[in-house]
């Protein structure tokens, strides 16, 4: 079946979609939603039999929904509409969600429903839950949606509040008065919310110092303490600010643009707030830790029997020098321990995603920077490519891109979540890549293959099918 997909950005939920209908054998087209026209133009020129829209911030004009079938996946309950489904269902507690694959109309998320699948929620952030169980149930919907459109026969149901097992309604855009934190009054858990529920975008705004900055992710502090709002220390990039209750830790921040102004960017919180925190202690993280009080750490190693799990979690995937010459030293902590297998990865969510660009254009020499950067990410590649005396296992539970795909490579083995989405090029970021993938890749996929993954950009990611596996 053709079938075109409509989104507003190439996004991990657009890769995933499209690689699970084309390994299904459906001939599948991606049309960005960059205007009315440019929508119309791409339905007009590829003529599809259906089309899915599975990240769209417009509406698809009413002459394409009319006269083609249009599924658009709402990451909600059934019932359930708005722009900000999953920022709500975070603020609020939920404790399920779901996704539903609704027919387009005239009523913004109110088509009839052709499939509706729910998940636990993770009680993560908002990006880590999207691309782990809401991609997951995405993925499980709109095949179902797609099988029961292809047969012909089955017939959509209205939305219909009245139903039991309609459990959504409508919601409004979740604004930032809606984020806003009184840190005077808010307990950490109602401040880890508002944090998570913002995760990558589009943040909460707060004043440090003031100036105003976007707040991105957070994570519970169960021992410092002080005054509501104060900035208690900081570590690995981060800064440990105060509740009414407790703490929390804060990985991101970005600098509110003036008006007229240069745009902003991400950094870490303490590249973002630069002298504002002298006199702040830099409180070190604790690689082993017993069970116990909540903290937050970048890098943690933890043993079972003979396997040594080192677990790594960067904001966004990206891997700074510093990141990259702390989880060094960890490996080779590791490396030094009486174990014959160790394991690195991160939890869930991203692998990596390589070096951090962002970091490297915040430097005073970026030239400098990014020079730093390969080389400490290419000097902890090449202590797991020479570690002949342990396994090494790289884990990936989630979605890995660029050199952070090649850092998985110098592995012995490579084990791989079933639907983990990977981009092994680099060159629509006009780099040529490092981590001596010339040596890994090919012993892996051949070099006619190797060369075609990294230099000829295809535009179907690579996505792990069928249960995790391994390859040596």
């Amino acid at each position: 079946m053709r079938i075109l997909l409509i989104a507003s950005a190439y996004n991990s939920m657009t890769q995933r979609v499209h690689a699970e209908l084309a390994d299904r054998g459906h001939e599948v087209s991606v049309e960005l939603a960059l205007g009315d026209e440019v929508m119309r133009d791409g339905v007009r020129r590829y003529d599809p039999d259906l089309i899915i829209a599975p990240m769209l911030t417009r509406a698809i004009p009413a002459d394409i929904w009319s006269a083609w079938p249009c599924f658009i996946v709402h990451p909600g309950p059934m019932g359930d509409r708005g722009p900000s489904s999953l920022d709500w269902a975070i603020m609020g507690g939920a404790g399920r969600w779901g996704v539903t694959v609704l027919q387009a109309n005239a009523e913004m998320d109110a088509g009839d429903i052709w499939a509706s699948v729910e998940f636990a929620m993770p009680g993560d952030s908002k990006s880590s839950t999207y691309r782990t169980e809401v991609a997951d149930a995405a993925v499980e919907a709109v095949l179902l949606a797609v099988t029961r459109f292809t047969t012909g026969r089955y017939r959509p149901e209205p939305l219909d509040y009245s139903r039991t097992d309609v459990t959504g309604h409508c919601r409004p855009p979740c604004r930032q008065p809606d984020r806003k934190i009184d840190w005077a009054a808010e307990p950490t858990e109602g401040v880890l919310a508002r944090l998570r529920a913002a995760d990558s975008s589009p943040g909460v705004l707060d004043t440090i110092g003031g100036t105003e900055y976007y707040l991105f992710g957070g994570h519970r502090e169960d021992e410092l303490r002080g005054q509501p709002g104060t900035i208690l220390a900081r570590r690995n990039g981060a800064i440990c600010r105060a509740t009414a209750d407790g703490a929390v830790w804060v990985p991101q921040l970005r600098r509110r643009p003036a008006p007229g102004g240069p745009k902003t960017f991400k950094l870490p919180a303490t590249l973002a707030l630069g002298a504002q925190l002298d006199g702040v202690p830099q409180v070190p993280a604790p690689l082993t830790l017993p069970p116990g009080p909540r903290t937050y750490r970048q890098i943690s190693y933890r043993e079972s029997g003979v396997v040594g799990y080192l677990e790594f979690s960067f904001p966004g995937g990206a891997m700074s020098t510093s990141q990259c010459r702390s989880l060094l030293a960890a490996y080779r902590h590791a490396q030094g321990r009486p174990v014959k297998v160790i394991v690195l990865g991160s939890p869930r969510d991203f692998f990596g995603n390589g070096i951090h660009l962002n970091v490297i254009q915040a430097a005073a020499d970026p030239a400098a920077e990014s020079w730093r950067n390969i080389n400490a990410i290419d000097d902890l590649v090449h202590a797991i490519l020479t570690n002949t005396g342990q396994l090494t296992v790289a884990a990936l539970a989630g979605n890995a891109a660029a050199g952070g795909l090649m850092l998985a490579l110098a592995a012995d083995q490579v084990w791989c979540r079933s639907g983990a989405v990977l981009n092994p090029h680099y060159r629509l970021m006009g780099l040529h890549g490092s981590e001596y993938w010339t040596y890994t890749l090919p012993r892996r996929v051949g070099a006619a293959e190797a060369a075609r993954l990294t230099h000829a950009c295809p535009s179907l990611p690579i996505r792990r099918s069928g249960p995790a596996s391994s390859t040596t």
